[in-house]
């Protein structure tokens, strides 16, 4: 496990404080911490996202699209859905007789998407929903897929999250993670921090006049939990059948699980 938390954002812990990058912050101050920063880059994102990834970024979207074996008149709920890149692959998948409700619990990044969607002309089956991924406002095994890409190191209670997630699955539907994760090829970790922590907050500084907003992110990702920690947690959320897979050495897995 690469999370040195000890454990403090867990369901049931004593403790009163969580990790906001290197930080720790009081519980109940991150998720308006996190809403700061996403009300910062909102207007930034998709260029930061292709700068920071060098264009990157598309391909991983693209084999998280293909890995949810969606089909027509399939349901998917996108979490943090920012400005939707996968909600506008799975509008095109699902067609006219499915349903794609793009989710974020920021207003800016929420906002953004919808506008995307509409400059691309995706409007008749797409419906948008501020909520919290902790606290989902929708029934039980309401959707046949679940996703959430680069969103779930910066929910206060994953657990919970997770938890969710597999409640509102059908049966034998499945939840995607697309996260950032910990490189498994030697030698890639020690060049990754090194980009990590001096090119990203310098784009952050320079192109979207925000440096401290990127260093949190360079620090959110190495707080996040490991391949095998993500793993173990979809599976005690109550999803059977997980596993990742590993992209650009580990830089970045892709998790899926089945809701039994």
């Amino acid at each position: 496990m690469n999370d040195s938390r000890d454990g403090s954002d867990q369901p049931g812990s004593a403790h009163t404080t969580v990790d906001f990058g290197y930080e720790q912050v009081d519980r109940a101050a991150k998720q308006g911490r996190v809403g700061q920063v996403f009300d910062s880059v909102a207007d930034n994102y998709d260029v930061m996202n292709d700068l920071m990834s060098m264009g990157v970024h598309r391909l991983w979207k693209r084999f998280t699209i293909s890995l949810a074996a969606l089909r027509a008149g399939d349901r998917v709920l996108d979490l943090a859905s920012g400005t939707g890149d996968l909600a506008a692959g799975f509008a095109k998948k699902v067609g006219p007789t499915g349903r794609v409700l793009m989710s974020d619990i920021n207003a800016a990044m929420l906002a953004n998407g919808r506008n995307r969607m509409i400059d691309r002309g995706i409007v008749s089956n797409i419906d948008y929903c501020l909520a919290n991924a902790e606290k989902l406002p929708f029934a039980d095994d309401s959707f046949d897929a679940v996703t959430i890409a680069f969103g779930l190191r910066n929910v206060t209670d994953k657990d919970a999250a997770l938890a969710e997630m597999a409640r509102v699955t059908r049966p034998g539907g499945r939840t995607i993670v697309l996260e950032f994760s910990k490189p498994a090829v030697p030698g890639l970790g020690p060049i990754y921090d090194r980009y990590s922590f001096s090119v990203l907050p310098w784009l952050g500084k320079n192109v979207a006049r925000d440096e401290d907003s990127y260093r949190y992110l360079a620090e959110s990702i190495r707080m996040h939990p490991d391949q095998e920690t993500l793993k173990d947690m979809m599976t005690n959320a109550g999803f059977v059948r997980c596993g990742y897979h590993n992209l650009t050495g580990g830089i970045v897995a892709v998790h899926r699980g089945y809701a039994p």
